[in-house]
């Protein structure tokens, strides 16, 4: 059977660090109190007029993923991008990535799942590779959350970051690659996790923040303890999809929304925390682009070899969720 497997993976993020020290100056908070609810320490904050746009960014963490595994842009088949704050309405981002690669072969769309974006976009181009469509897929994972931040809401604005992360896909026809990709969602629970139709102010400090007509609101209590139950159980179903267990994985690599999240989702699978990723102290809650980010993070620190079992799991405004389990490639 044909799939797809990870060669390449690369990610950005801005220049521009926005600590909690600097938060307590913008909101009612203090880095107390966000270290101990979420675990982040700060993130990443994009400006204008420093080429940090969603497709930017993108652009940049493509290039670092095709020179890791030696793919030229011209060979590209497919751009898959997950991503809720494209530059546009439309044309889409990826788009904009495939003219700046000069990928001119390849067919380019995004995929809007919250949170889950890149994962959504990571099935359907394995999905395309399996059936023999494609040969070469670029996915990606990128966000500007900075632009639809409502910087007046304490709940809210000290998760959020930008960044991008990006691999590379090209067929299998060993044991290697992505095994299996298993998606949930659930449009009922909606209003657990959207975005309203009016702006927010943007604090002095952050002038340089690009600002879109619309802001993140999230039900925060709910919505935790929903993450946790859907992103154990469709984690259980992967892995028994294979007949593994948690103790085959090498590395899971999970969104990086919250670190309690995470912990209890590693306490409900039994994973110890020692073989999960986690950078969400440095950059946040990036969306779809922070399981790429971490991804390519770890494989650069050289946490993963290859025959590793790697378990990524994800969830996101829809509400949506989702798991993939990858015997990795290199």
């Amino acid at each position: 059977m044909i799939k797809g497997r990870i060669v390449g993976t690369g990610s950005t993020t801005p220049k521009r660090i926005l600590t909690n020290k600097d938060l307590e100056t913008i909101v009612d908070t203090s880095d107390e109190w966000i270290t101990r609810r979420t675990g982040i320490k700060e993130r990443r904050i994009s400006s204008n007029g420093q080429r940090e746009n969603t497709s930017d960014m993108a652009t940049r963490a493509s290039s670092r993923a095709l020179k890791m595994a030696g793919v030229s842009p011209e060979t590209l088949d497919m751009i898959v991008m997950g991503t809720v704050t494209p530059d546009r309405q439309f044309p889409s981002a990826a788009c904009f990535v495939q003219k700046r690669l000069k990928a001119s072969k390849a067919v380019a769309f995004d995929v809007s799942a919250g949170c889950s974006g890149f994962l959504y976009a990571l099935s359907v181009a394995n999905n395309a590779i399996a059936t023999g469509n494609c040969e070469n897929a670029l996915v990606i994972g990128a966000e500007r959350l900075s632009s639809i931040t409502n910087w007046e809401d304490r709940s809210t604005c000290v998760l959020l970051g930008d960044g991008a992360g990006a691999v590379v896909l090209t067929p299998s026809r060993d044991r290697d690659g992505i095994l299996s990709t298993h998606l949930e969602s659930d449009g009922n629970l909606w209003e657990l996790l959207y975005s309203s139709d009016k702006g927010s102010k943007i604090p002095e400090i952050l002038d340089t923040v690009q600002r879109k007509p619309f802001y993140i609101k999230m039900e925060g209590h709910r919505l935790f303890k929903k993450a946790v139950s859907c992103l154990a159980d469709i984690a259980v179903s992967a892995l028994e999809h294979h007949n593994l267990s948690s103790q085959d994985i090498k590395l899971m690599v999970p969104h990086q929304a919250n670190l309690r999240i995470i912990q209890a989702v590693a306490e409900k699978l039994s994973v110890p925390m020692d073989r999960v990723y986690t950078n969400i102290q440095k950059y946040g809650n990036t969306s779809s682009a922070s399981i790429p980010i971490a991804l390519d993070e770890a494989n650069r620190q050289g946490l993963l070899k290859a025959g590793d079992y790697v378990l990524l799991v994800t969830f996101g405004a829809g509400l949506t969720w989702g798991a993939s389990v990858v015997n990795w490639s290199f």
